[in-house]
Order: C-alpha cells, then sequence, then structure tokens
C-alpha cells in the first residue's frame, strides 16, 4: 500500500467518525445549537451534506425522548426536519434566508380539535452551503457576510427578533473562512455550539458540483480502525446494568485538592443467554470465520430494511473488533440478519423491538468490558432507541431509558467529542429524567435509586460547562434522593459511593455559596462513606475518601478555626497514603503528597504558630512536595490531577521562606543549599508557563525575591551565584528589577 494510500484510509476513518458524530448533534431534538461544518473537499461535502438531508429531512421511525409526552415528537412526512439552503451571495445573510424560508413555510399545526388550538410543529435545522463561493465575490460582500454573523449577537439577546432562534443552524464552510469568522465575527464563534473538521484535498470553488442522487458509500466515509479510546479517570461514572458481574470503578478528581468523585459498582441483572435469543436468526455456516467476513459484510450491506446508518456501523465494529472467539464475532451480524427478516415478515412492534433491544444489549455488555468505542456507543444508542420506537410499553423501558442516559454520557466522554460534550450531557440527563417519570421507589427501587445516582453525574458533568453552582445543587438533590432508597442495609459498597458522590457535590457547591455550610456537609457525607469501606479489604477506596476528608478540611481552614482543620488535614492525608501508596496507586500518592506539602505549608505560616514549629512544618512541606515532584517524574506521560508547576513554585517558596525565617540557624552553606534549590524550582516553573502569562509573571517575581534573598544572605557574591544559574536571556529584565 502507498502513503497516499494509507493517509486515505486514514481520512476515510476519521471522516466517517466526524459525520456520525454530526449526524447525531442535530439528531438529539436540541434547539438553538449552531454547528460549524469544516470541508475543503467539496466532493465530500456534497455527499455528506446530501446524506444528512436524506436522512434527517423526513426521518422514518426515529424518536427522541426528550418529554414524557412523545407524540410532541412525532414526525411527519408533510413537513421537513432539515432544509438545506445555499447561501444567496448577492445578500450573504444566512439568517434573513432562515426567516424567509419559515415565512414561506410556516410550521403546520397538529393536535386542532375543536376544544384545543393546537401547537405549531417544531422548527426544522438549517444547513447552509455554498460559503465557498464568496471567495470569487468582491471583498465588499465577502465584509458583508462576515458583518451579518457579527450582527446575529442580536437574534442571541432578543428571542422575539427572529424565528429562526428555536431552531439549529449548520454552517458548511472551507479552512480559510474558519480562521475569518474567527477574527471577524468573534460574537458568532463563541456562540458555536460544536465543530466538526472533514479531512479532504482543497477542491477548487469554480467546478460545478451538484449535489449527487445518493450518497456513495465508496468514497471518503468508509469505516476503519479507530482506536479504543480510555475514559477520563477525572469522571463520574454513572452505571450501567451488568449482565454477569459486579464492575468497579476508580475515579480521580478534577481539581487541584483531588477530590476524588464516584466510586461505582453496577448492579446485577438476570438476561438469557445470546444463544436463546438468536434461535430465530439465519445461521451461518459453521466454517465462517474472519477470513470470511468480507461477503458476510457484503450482505449485510444490502439489507434494505435496517437503517444503513446502523448496518454500516456494525459493520466497522465487525471489522475492527477485538474478539477471537468467532461465535461471539458472528453474534451482531446474525442478529441484523434477524432484524432484517423480521422486517420482512411484518412482525409485531415488540418482536422488533426484543430483537434491536437484543443487539443494543450486546453492544452493551461489550461496552462494559471495557470496548467503549465511539462506534460500540453508537450501535448501542441506535439500537435502544429503535427498540424503544417499536414498543413503547416495554416493561423494560426504564431500564432501557437508563442505558440510553449512560451511553450518552459516555459518548461524552469519549474522544472526540469534546465540541459536543454539553449537547451529549444534556440528552443523559433527558433520559434518566424521562425514566424517573416512568416509575416510583415503590415499584422500581434499585432501578429508581441507580437513575437518581446517575442523573447526579450528569448534572456534575454539566457543572463543568455552564450555571455551576445551579447543576452541583441539582446533583445533591439527586443522590440525595438516590440515598432515600439505597440505604446501608441494602448494599453498603453502593451507599457509601453514593455518599462519596455526595460529599463531592457538596465540597463542590461550597466553592460557589455557603462554603461553611457546604464543606460541613461534605465532610459529614465523606465520614459517613468512611464507615462503610474497610481499608482491609477496600485499601483503594478508603484512602481515597480520606484524601476527600483531608481536602475538604484544608478548603474549611480557609474559612474557620484554621489551625485545627489544618491539623485534621494533615492526619487524615497521612493516613490517606498508608493506602495511596508509590507502589499501588503512584499518581494518587503523588496527589495526596502534594496535599499533603500544601496543607503542612499553611499550617506553617498561621500567625500562632511558634517559631520551632514553624521550622519543623516545613521542612515536612519540602519532604511532601518533594515526594510528589519525583513521583511525577516517575510517571511520565501520564495525567496527574495537580499542577505540577505550582508544585515546583511551592517547593521553592519554601525553601525560601525557611532560609529567611528568623528562627532558621543554619550556616552560609546551609542557606545557600536551600536558596539555590528554591531557584531551580522556580526556573523549573516558569519554563513551562511561557503560554501562561499571569502565572509566568508571578513566578518571575519569585525568581527575583529569591536572588534578593541571595544578597541579603549571603552578600554581593551570592548574588552572583544566582545570577550564574539564571539564563542568559532573563537577565536583562531580572538586573532592571534589583
Amino acid at each position: 500500500m502507498s502513503v497516499n494510500d494509507t493517509a486515505y484510509n486514514n481520512n476515510s476513518t476519521w471522516n466517517r467518525q466526524v459525520y456520525h458524530r454530526l449526524k447525531l448533534a442535530l439528531s438529539l431534538g436540541l434547539r438553538r445549537q449552531i454547528l460549524l461544518a469544516i470541508c475543503d473537499d467539496l466532493y465530500l461535502r456534497n455527499q455528506v451534506a446530501a446524506r444528512l438531508h436524506s436522512t434527517l429531512a423526513y426521518p422514518v421511525g426515529q424518536v427522541l425522548y426528550q418529554s414524557s409526552n412523545t407524540q410532541e415528537n412525532s414526525s411527519t412526512p408533510a413537513y421537513p426536519r432539515l432544509v438545506t439552503l445555499r447561501l444567496n451571495l448577492n445578500d450573504p445573510n444566512p439568517i434573513t434566508q432562515i426567516n424567509q424560508w419559515l415565512t414561506n413555510y410556516p410550521p403546520p399545526i397538529i393536535g386542532a380539535s375543536k376544544d384545543t388550538p393546537g401547537r405549531p410543529f417544531p422548527l426544522p435545522a438549517f444547513q447552509i452551503v455554498g460559503v465557498e463561493h464568496l471567495t470569487k465575490q468582491p471583498v465588499a460582500i465577502q465584509r458583508l457576510f462576515l458583518h451579518y454573523l457579527r450582527l446575529s449577537e442580536q437574534y442571541f439577546s432578543t428571542p422575539k427578533s427572529s424565528l429562526f432562534l428555536e431552531s439549529n443552524l449548520l454552517l458548511w464552510i472551507p479552512r480559510p473562512w474558519l480562521s475569518a469568522i474567527k477574527q471577524s465575527a468573534p460574537q458568532f464563534w463563541r456562540c458555536r455550539t460544536g465543530v466538526f473538521a472533514f479531512a479532504g484535498e482543497p477542491t477548487p470553488a469554480t467546478k460545478n458540483l451538484g449535489y449527487p442522487e445518493r450518497f456513495s458509500r465508496s468514497r471518503s466515509l468508509d469505516l476503519g480502525n479507530i482506536e479504543q479510546s480510555i475514559l477520563d479517570e477525572a469522571v463520574n461514572q454513572a452505571e450501567l446494568r451488568t449482565a454477569a458481574s459486579q464492575l468497579k470503578f476508580e475515579n480521580n478528581s478534577d481539581f487541584a485538592e483531588e477530590i476524588q468523585r464516584n466510586d461505582v459498582h453496577k448492579t446485577q441483572e438476570v438476561t438469557p443467554s445470546i444463544a436463546d435469543l438468536l434461535k430465530a436468526a439465519p445461521q451461518q455456516d459453521e466454517s465462517t470465520n474472519r477470513s470470511g467476513s468480507g461477503s458476510n459484510n457484503q450482505s449485510l450491506s444490502s439489507l434494505s430494511h435496517v437503517s444503513s446508518e446502523l448496518t454500516e456501523l456494525v459493520i466497522a465494529t465487525i471489522n475492527t473488533s477485538n474478539i477471537q472467539n468467532t461465535e461471539d464475532y458472528l453474534q451482531p451480524q446474525q442478529i441484523l440478519l434477524e432484524i432484517e427478516e423480521l422486517h420482512q415478515k411484518q412482525v409485531p412492534g415488540e418482536i422488533l423491538a426484543e430483537a434491536y433491544h437484543r443487539l443494543g444489549t450486546l453492544y452493551r455488555l461489550r461496552i462494559e468490558e471495557g470496548e467503549s468505542t465511539l462506534e460500540n456507543l453508537m450501535v448501542a444508542i441506535i439500537a435502544y432507541q429503535e427498540a424503544i420506537s417499536y414498543d413503547e410499553s416495554s416493561p423494560q423501558l426504564p431500564d432501557i431509558l437508563n442505558d440510553l442516559g449512560t451511553l450518552y454520557w459516555m459518548l461524552y466522554r469519549t474522544p472526540p467529542n469534546s465540541e459536543e460534550g454539553q449537547t451529549y450531557i444534556e440528552q443523559a440527563i433527558e433520559f434518566y429524567q424521562l425514566a424517573l417519570k416512568m416509575i416510583s421507589p415503590q415499584t422500581h427501587l434499585e432501578t429508581y435509586a441507580r437513575v437518581q445516582n446517575n442523573l447526579g453525574t450528569a448534572y456534575g458533568d454539566l457543572a463543568r460547562f455552564s450555571h455551576p453552582s445551579e447543576n452541583w445543587q441539582q446533583a445533591i438533590l439527586a443522590y440525595s434522593e438516590a440515598l432515600s432508597y439505597r440505604t446501608a442495609d441494602m448494599d453498603s459498597l453502593k451507599y457509601a459511593a453514593c455518599q462519596n458522590n455526595l460529599g463531592t457535590a457538596y465540597w463542590h457547591l461550597g466553592q460557589y455559596n455557603q462554603p461553611i455550610v457546604h464543606l460541613k456537609k461534605a465532610i459529614a457525607a465523606y465520614n459517613e462513606a468512611l464507615v462503610h469501606y474497610n481499608p482491609e479489604e477496600e485499601p483503594l477506596k478508603y484512602g481515597m475518601i480520606q484524601n476527600n476528608i483531608g481536602t475538604a478540611c484544608w478548603n474549611l481552614a480557609q474559612y474557620e478555626q484554621p489551625a485545627q482543620n489544618l491539623q485534621l488535614a494533615i492526619n487524615v492525608y497521612s493516613e490517606a497514603l498508608k493506602y495511596r501508596t508509590p507502589a499501588n496507586v503512584p499518581s494518587a500518592c503523588a496527589a495526596t503528597q502534594n496535599n499533603l506539602g500544601t496543607a503542612y505549608w499553611h499550617l506553617a505560616n498561621l500567625s500562632q504558630t511558634t517559631k520551632e514549629a514553624r521550622q519543623k512544618y516545613l521542612q515536612l512541606c519540602i519532604t511532601a512536595y518533594q515526594e510528589a515532584i519525583a513521583l511525577a517524574h516517575s510517571l511520565s506521560g501520564t495525567s496527574l490531577s495537580f499542577d505540577l508547576l505550582a508544585s515546583y513554585n511551592n517547593l521553592g517558596l519554601a525553601h525560601y521562606q525557611l532560609v529567611i525565617d528568623k528562627s532558621f540557624n543554619g550556616d552560609k552553606a546551609t542557606r545557600s543549599q536551600h536558596l539555590e534549590i528554591a531557584l531551580d524550582n522556580h526556573l523549573q516553573a516558569l519554563n513551562g508557563l511561557s503560554k501562561q502569562p499571569e502565572a509566568y509573571q508571578t513566578t518571575f517575581a519569585y525568581l527575583v525575591k529569591t536572588i534578593r534573598a541571595f544578597h541579603n544572605e549571603l552578600g554581593i557574591q551570592g548574588q552572583n551565584l544566582a545570577l550564574s544559574k539564571v539564563p542568559s536571556q532573563l537577565l536583562p529584565e531580572i538586573l532592571s528589577k534589583l
């Protein structure tokens, strides 16, 4: 295979992945999204735009549960869900074009009767193509287009000014126009919801490339291998239903003091075996194996009743699967062929729903076993949504809705979905809320508690994107409701995990309001969780929660009883380090050592701390920071849950503070040693802060202060020694400040 062939395949893999993400964003049923699709290859752009239009304009059997009233989202062949418009080059105002279309084709009124007025059908989404042709227009027209985008801010600040506001906009642009929009229409750029970049060679805009009649499967969008993504460990883990075993997730923090969040156990569920469920499926030749997968894939690609998107995704998972067992490997295509046969026989909806549900469950189990690839998640989501569309009265519906919520949550955590993260989390919350509307704790106790816990997890992640105080409050309400029915007597470890989640939610809320109240509630929740973890049986979880308690106590020390709370923090950090060892969990050990150093630093600098105690605490502070930094260096390439550059600065400050303290009685050699270490650490921090101007200036000030200490403690010779260690490019600015 040539180099060009390799690049082609890589582009194909990427483009198919981006297409599915874009289609999913448009399919979620959310409103007021601005999506930017970046594509320089006009052939590819036209194919993708045509595919989106043919798939989404008049969806068949598409059911999106955004409210308890499912009929509100039913589609109609008389009114499109997606409209494609070519930009008017004479007056390139996308908003005006959209409003004109809506004026000419207003949404039909549905549900009207003699007694009720009815309501308008949901507005369609709009995709705008043709921006690339602006390049051939006069500069004035190009500027006018950017001017219209700048003015679009008013449509978002004054809701009644535009019908379009309740719709979605997908704007197709080549890369040069992306840069122009960022620079010349920053308001529009800030309003974006997602950016989807397709790979391909630029195509001259002078060619007339009409939309194809059909979406070609042979060009640029073929699925290939996608590396299995590893979920970020800094997340709350939501709960799927597990068929065979209890899986446990440990999670690290997403803030400097490294409070760790959900540590969730999955529940058990008895499901029929796949072999039993596949009795009606077409049988494959026993000699079929991976070498014959090409013909099997060909038979799948010719299915006429199953959606092409689901078929293509299943083929992709078959081609990229790591499964060695032939029977397991063939299961997805067997179920898909069975579904095709059931469609042909026109069986009742509940039978079709059962088959789609089996397909979704098969992929859900693979995801639980660690294969959380984008394609596996997409197959599970589409299969479950199809199951719901054919049987809305299934007794399994609450569990399916919970799983759909968790699958969307996992989609948010699976790269490269960062641009659409908020959209996926919001969709997860809607599924969880809908599941809760369909059950009560009296009839579905375990499911109700599980969904409430998952809802709290989703709200916690949503707080990263918007309204943090409100969303953390919602997380607390959900976790508290789960704990009303998930008692310690029922399942002590799940109860403890949920208490840990509740403590973390209170910790976060305390960063925004009523810190004393919420931090004390966080400590109480963590202590309640700790009671139910045996350190001999669950050492890592026990150490994790001790670390969380230490961080909450450290935080509380900033508001009341500083000496007492800092000593409590030090005590529990030290206890945590008995279980978070360099051998067991080096990254977690490094984080707790960093926390311990910070607590000692603050304790040393309290006004009531004696001179002798201050020296002792500073020495302990230095030891803890040194341990943290040494461990961090041994974990090259591993993501840390604390700021290593800040640790360098803190270690430098501790050595500096130790020397300038009046109670320090070391000789000149010892003083020089501490100051040299301080200087080296500040220089280490400075090297990594070139793109953080504020932090860079702060560290530079530490550097100057340390050089002055050299002069004050060791005279001009000391200052010269310090200056000899500083990079030459820094000397002019340093000398001007001395």
